[in-house]
């Protein structure tokens, strides 16, 4: 299959970011990436081009680790709140996800954060308080305070779950 290298002018998923110079098929840069304006072919004009993409996306690097690094300290500060609809027994109707984390950010803290910087292993489905990590950048990782509140005055908090013992066999 014939390879042909490009100079990427935006950011491709699994491909590269913006002024990589990359191989790829002949025909993806053909029919794709280079129509979409997400590429151009590598030629001596664009090489010239690609320094100035260089330099522009070192400063936008640079924007996003301070963003991130000042994000990370109004964090230490926060605790969010989440009101939820629950039983009695302080279980939720359906669960807290990472979105719905980054939908309280915006209309609590005026944050905007994509969801998936917001990491959940699984959803959230007590009432109680959490600490939930964020991965604001490759290289800054955040904890956010998340306190989930029932909406129905007659919930409990449901007891921990008591860790078994371990049982001793009988030798005979």
């Amino acid at each position: 299959m014939a390879k042909t290298d490009i100079i990427l002018l935006k950011p491709v998923e699994h491909l590269g970011a913006e002024s990589d110079q990359v191989s790829v098929a002949a025909g993806y840069a053909r029919n794709y990436l280079i129509p979409e304006g997400l590429a151009i072919p590598v030629t001596a004009a664009n090489k010239r081009r690609l320094d100035a993409l260089a330099k522009r996306r070192e400063k936008r690097e640079a924007d996003e680790l301070q963003h991130a690094k000042d994000l990370d300290g109004s964090f230490k500060a926060l605790q969010l709140y989440i009101n939820v609809r629950t039983g009695d027994d302080g279980k939720l109707f359906g669960a807290v996800t990472n979105s719905q984390i980054a939908e309280e950010l915006k209309k609590q803290f005026d944050i905007e954060l994509d969801r998936r910087k917001i990491h959940l292993p699984e959803p959230i489905k007590i009432m109680g308080d959490y600490t939930v990590e964020m991965n604001l950048h490759a290289e800054v990782h955040s904890k956010l305070k998340v306190s989930v509140k029932s909406t129905n005055p007659n919930a409990k908090l449901p007891e921990k779950k008591k860790e078994e013992e371990p049982r001793e066999e009988k030798k005979d």
